[in-house]
């Protein structure tokens, strides 16, 4: 890998994490999106898209709740993508080391969120003082540090950690590589899980077993199950935008049923 090519992931190390910080959400920090990005600075798309799919079956049930600090897909994502290209490791393997990886970047994060408190105390004092501009300044304080925390993880593993990645790997035993295959495919059920967790309810239950009876039994295509989705979702759709009608409607015939009597 070269020099400039670390320096652009390190760029978008930083600007991954500013995603949802600085700039809005526009899901630059999600695996599917920075895997592609990945694969284009370093000349292989494909194998970008494929990390950045396999990545966000793992991750998308990874989120902040609170004062918590998940584990950081950002440089989970460009690492281990990186690595799958630069060293020629085994995607499954590469998947299996992403998150490692982003439980270091959460590290980095709890590092750089206690070393934002002095900016913390530096926009209140601004505010006390009347002093937008110092406020401003403290806002964009703690983003840089971020940025600069980021940029600097990703960079130096890109940089330094390509190679001794690569003499690594060559030195892994094939019982061990064979172990990250088989820990690869549980990842994406575990994240996949994790977000059942959040979403799944008495209510909408029944809607898994409804797939996985489609898929495990009857043998229907990811593709078909989800269309099958998709139009389930439509109907109760238009059932839920035709319940106010029907019951205002039922509202109005009671009340001239009433006007009637009277």
């Amino acid at each position: 890998m070269s020099f400039l090519q670390a320096v652009l992931l390190g760029i978008l190390g930083g600007v991954g994490i500013w995603d949802s910080r600085v700039m809005g959400m526009f899901m630059i920090d999600r695996p599917l999106v920075l895997g592609p990005l990945v694969g284009l600075i370093l000349g292989d798309i494909q194998t970008g898209i494929i990390m950045g799919a396999s990545l966000e079956l793992v991750m998308m049930g990874i989120v902040g709740i609170g004062s918590a600090t998940p584990p950081d897909t950002v440089s989970g994502s460009i690492l281990a993508t990186a690595f799958a290209i630069t060293s020629g490791l085994d995607i499954s393997a590469a998947i299996a080391l992403a998150l490692p990886i982003a439980t270091l970047g959460q590290i980095v994060g709890t590092l750089v969120r206690t070393f934002n408190g002095y900016f913390v105390h530096m926009a209140d004092k601004a505010a006390e003082e009347g002093n937008y501009k110092g406020v401003e300044k403290a806002l964009w304080g703690g983003a840089f540090l971020f940025f600069a925390a980021y940029f600097a993880l990703v960079f130096s593993g890109a940089y330094l950690g390509s190679s001794v990645i690569s003499a690594f790997v060559s030195k892994i035993p094939p019982q061990i590589i064979a172990g990250f295959k088989v820990a690869s495919g549980m990842l994406p059920a575990l994240g996949i899980a994790i977000l059942m967790q959040l979403l799944t309810n008495k209510k909408n239950a029944a809607y898994f077993f409804v797939g996985w009876t489609l898929t495990a039994l009857l043998g229907v295509s990811t593709v078909g199950a989800a269309l099958i989705g998709t139009i389930i979702a439509y109907v109760l759709y238009q059932n839920y935008l035709n319940k106010p009608v029907a019951a205002f409607a039922s509202d109005n015939t009671i009340s001239d049923d009433l006007e009637g009597e009277l």
